[in-house]
């Protein structure tokens, strides 16, 4: 009988690398290969959940656009609501916005104003934490909504980048599950 295949290889047999993109000089990881596998896909899921159960989540807040199907699928397991990050000018109704700086520019993200109560437990997902402005950028937004955010976590995280560092500085515990070298 086969041994079971840890985590962490399947993950990262799962994960494509494509060279050389948006720009030259980086691998970007690419997750929807690990969505397309039911088994990797569903074990990745367990493994975010995992350490909150049973801790009283009200809502699962997911980075646009991988965060929204990785937080869903944490969502529907932990019996919390889900709220969606977005880029700027995609919700309708009334919304609370902040900007952040990129590589290449300042970009904005929002979310409805009713969407977090104060005082709500909030567990933020994404698919990856590299630099960290993005991820950071959410924090703050959920924290101005006066949630308690739990922790952040991701599938994978490149550690050379400092994304992680900066997430822990406001507060918030980060959990991945796979890291690359490099960006």
């Amino acid at each position: 009988m086969k041994m079971q295949e840890s985590l962490t290889e399947e993950l990262a047999q799962s994960i494509r690398a494509i060279e050389d993109y948006p720009k030259k000089g980086i691998t970007f990881r690419d997750i929807t290969t690990l969505l397309q596998k039911a088994r990797p896909f569903r074990r990745a899921v367990d493994a975010l959940v995992h350490p909150y159960i049973g801790i009283g989540l009200d809502q699962i807040a997911g980075i646009e656009a991988r965060g929204f199907i990785l937080g869903g699928a944490i969502a529907h397991q932990l019996t919390a609501g889900f709220v969606p990050i977005r880029k700027k000018g995609k919700l309708p109704g009334e919304k609370v916005t902040i900007a952040y700086s990129l590589e290449y520019g300042v970009d904005e993200m929002e979310m409805h104003r009713d969407a977090i109560k104060p005082g709500e437990k909030v567990l933020l997902v994404d698919d990856l934490i590299a630099t960290g402005g993005t991820a950071e950028a959410a924090v703050k937004l959920l924290q101005e909504m006066e949630a308690d955010v739990i922790a952040a976590c991701f599938v994978i995280d490149l550690p050379d980048l400092g994304g992680r560092k900066k997430i822990e500085a406001l507060g918030v515990p980060v959990r991945t599950l796979i890291e690359f070298d490099g960006d």
